[in-house]
This record gives structure tokens, C-alpha cells and sequence, in this order.
């Protein structure tokens, strides 16, 4: 078949590479317009189009479903279009231009995280299990029906980085495997059951830490906005953010953060999150020790998110 691709990050490349690996033939790939990267903001292209370009694909940039990007598609004549994270939603008459229409590879066991950060938000809840789904694209965000789906358990130090490599790895052959059941007539949709939840895209206030809450729930939170949006604190009114932490099973003053034993401890309910790594505002990354000998106090107060 000829397959329209659309994706954006680098999660979205190990389906791209399980495709071009086949024997269907990819007609274009889309992607996210150039984003300004780093603190020079200089223009850059998104993973999947640095390697496509590499691959020697033809690249389209698109930031949105519009009429252009429609006459675009329905001149390279598709019969499939496949979409993994492509960071738009895709609205008709695109949806109907391919003879198939559209599927989507989605990190999660639908109908359960519709939605775009379906991995950040099974972790942040303590779900004990993700997984990825292959299902037709509808109007509705995340409601066709579904053709594959594999399941994968959360480990506790798993991460929403860790966690969706792997899951682009896996679902990158489910979705081969559907592809070339549709291609042969034998794939069969089922609609989706069960109690919908959402997952909207996180916003740096899902990365602040309650150091009232329980550890479960602390470390569920830091796991779960690990590496973007990135977890913090407040202390002192600024950020710290915690790039390397462990929960640790004893007390410790909620709500502070103190030394034991050249130790960096944040205290929380019922425990405490040894702190290794940290960014403190304004300055560069460096070990929590370090940061902490700069420190000239006992303790600090953490406080409570806004």
C-alpha cells in the first residue's frame, strides 16, 4: 500500500522505521513546522523530520489539517495514513482523503487516557498497567475503534520517558502488524469499552510537588512529569527542579528538605524522596549534595503548590 506517515517527536521513529522496513511504500512524511530549540532559538527540525530527511523520504511540514495540507495528501493518491504523535488533530475532509482512512499507534489501553499525554497520566495516577493501541482515526478525539492493542505493566521506576521508548518500540510492530492486516482485508476494528479518561497535555503546574501528600503519590507525580515537564519544588519562592530523586522509606520532617548522614532528604506524609540531582534557579545542574552545602540553613521549608 502507499502510506502517508504523520509524527512529530522522536517516540513517533520506530514506527516510521518499522514501516519503511516493510513492504509498503511510504508516500510522504508529515511533521510539525521547524521549532526554535535551546536558548539561541534556533530554528531546528523535529526528529521525524531530520530522519526521514535521512532516510530519503519526502517531507511535508504542516501545523495544522488545512485545506493545503489536504489537496497535498490527496494528490500522492494514499491508500493509508498512520499517525503517531503528530501534535495536531486531524480534522475532515483529511480524514477521508486515503482509501482507508487514518490510524493511530496511541500509548495507552483505550478508551482509558484519550488524549495527549496518555503515558504522563497513567503514571502520574499509580495505574499499575499502559500499554499501546492501534484504532481508526474518527472525528472524535480518540474514539474509533480499536485494531490491536498489546498491554505493559508500570514498573516503579519507570518513568513517562523511559516508559514510552519502550512502548514505541513495541507498538512499532503492532503497528506493522495491523498495517499489513488492513492491507490484506483481514483487519477487524472493535469498539472501544468502558469508562472513558482523559489525558490533556501537561502544563508545568502538573509538575509540582505536594510535599504533604504521600510518597506513592509523590514519586507517582515525579515519574510521571519526568523528563517535560520536569518535577520541582518551591523553595524560598523559587524553583528547584529534581532531575534525580529516590524514595526513601523512613521519616522525615513533611514539607522540608534537611541532611541526614550526607543525605539530601525532602520530607513528605509518610516518608521522604532522596534528592540526588537538582537545578536550582538560575544556576547549572549539579548534585544534590553539592547544592546543599551551599546551603546556609538546617533545613528548608518546601512549600505547598499554589
Amino acid at each position: 500500500m502507499r502510506v502517508v506517515f504523520a509524527g512529530t517527536p522522536a517516540v513517533a521513529i520506530p514506527g516510521l522505521d518499522a514501516l519503511v522496513a516493510s513492504e509498503h511504500e511510504i508516500a510522504a512524511v508529515i511533521t510539525r513546522p521547524d521549532a526554535p530549540v535551546g536558548r539561541k532559538r534556533v530554528l531546528t527540525p523535529s526528529p521525524v523530520a531530520a530522519h526521514a530527511h535521512a532516510l530519503g523520504l519526502p517531507v511535508v511540514r504542516a501545523a495544522r489539517s488545512d485545506d493545503e495540507l489536504t489537496a497535498a495528501v490527496a494528490a500522492m493518491q494514499p491508500d493509508l495514513g498512520v499517525v503517531i504523535a503528530y501534535g495536531a488533530l486531524l480534522r475532515a475532509p483529511l480524514l477521508t482523503v486515503p482509501r482507508l482512512g487514518w490510524i493511530n499507534l496511541h500509548f495507552s489501553l483505550l478508551p482509558r487516557w484519550r488524549g495527549a499525554a496518555p503515558v504522563q497520566r497513567a503514571v502520574i495516577a499509580g495505574d499499575a498497567m499502559t500499554g499501546a493501541s492501534v484504532f481508526q482515526l474518527e472525528i472524535g478525539m480518540d474514539t474509533g475503534p480499536v485494531f490491536a492493542s498489546i498491554e505493559r505493566a508500570i514498573a516503579p521506576d519507570d518513568t513517562a520517558g523511559s516508559l514510552l521508548d519502550a512502548l514505541a518500540e513495541d507498538g512499532a510492530q503492532l503497528l506493522r502488524e495491523v498495517v499489513d492486516a488492513l492491507a490484506g482485508g483481514t483487519a477487524i476494528g472493535t469498539a472501544q469499552t468502558g469508562e472513558p479518561t482523559l489525558a490533556p497535555k501537561l502544563t508545568l503546574a502538573d509538575a509540582a510537588i505536594d510535599p504533604t501528600e504521600t510518597l506513592d503519590r509523590v514519586s507517582s507525580r515525579v515519574r510521571g512529569t519526568t523528563p517535560e515537564p520536569g518535577p520541582y519544588v518551591i523553595v524560598g519562592g523559587d524553583r528547584l527542579k529534581l532531575l534525580d530523586t529516590r524514595p526513601v522509606d523512613e521519616p522525615a520532617p513533611a514539607a522540608t528538605i534537611s541532611e541526614r548522614e550526607g543525605r539530601i532528604l525532602l520530607g513528605v506524609a509518610d516518608g521522604a524522596l532522596e534528592l540526588l540531582a537538582v537545578h536550582p534557579a538560575g544556576k547549572k545542574p549539579m548534585a544534590a549534595a553539592d547544592w546543599w552545602r551551599g546551603v546556609s540553613a538546617e533545613s528548608l521549608v518546601v512549600e505547598a503548590p499554589a
